[in-house]
């Protein structure tokens, strides 16, 4: 059975997941809090754009979907607010922990909200091959973006 954009999707949603439990459990004042908020922050900015071109926009385009592509849409916004704020902070303060914190349950929240109500959705209004089609695209543009943002 081909790839589905969902099945790729689940596999940077796992490892948005593992991040977030690994950032708030790094050390103060270490180069490993730095690396992984790093890492966190790269994931969630190339797994939005790939995501948001293709599959928020495709859904979009279907009135079944409008509502619930701007919400997923709303709340890609709140992640990318509460990142640039940390990236603004000192690593090591207690405000930037109680920002993580935040920023982890909003990853969360919109992960879980996510698979159990806007995959349903969008499956019902995309046709399997779009789906095959969706997985390879999301795939290619998420590497092309992660490379990018680790260049810049």
């Amino acid at each position: 059975m081909p790839e589905t954009i969902y099945d790729a999707l689940r596999e940077s949603h796992e490892r948005q997941r593992s991040l977030c439990r690994k950032l708030l459990r790094a050390p103060p004042h270490t180069a490993r809090r730095v690396e992984l908020f790093t890492d966190l922050r790269i994931e969630l900015a190339a797994h939005a754009a790939a995501e948001e071109r293709f599959l928020y926009a495709p859904i979009l385009m279907h009135d079944a979907g409008l509502d619930a592509s701007r919400h997923a849409l709303h709340e890609h916004h709140e992640m990318d607010e509460l990142v640039e704020d940390l990236q603004t902070r000192d690593h090591a303060g207690a405000a930037w922990m109680a920002k993580a914190k935040q920023l982890s349950e909003k990853v969360h929240h919109h992960l879980r909200e996510e698979e159990r109500k806007f995959f349903q959705v969008s499956g019902k209004l995309l046709t399997d091959a779009q789906k095959t089609r969706a997985a390879q695209r999301y795939r290619r543009d998420h590497a092309r973006m992660e490379k990018k943002l680790r260049e810049a």
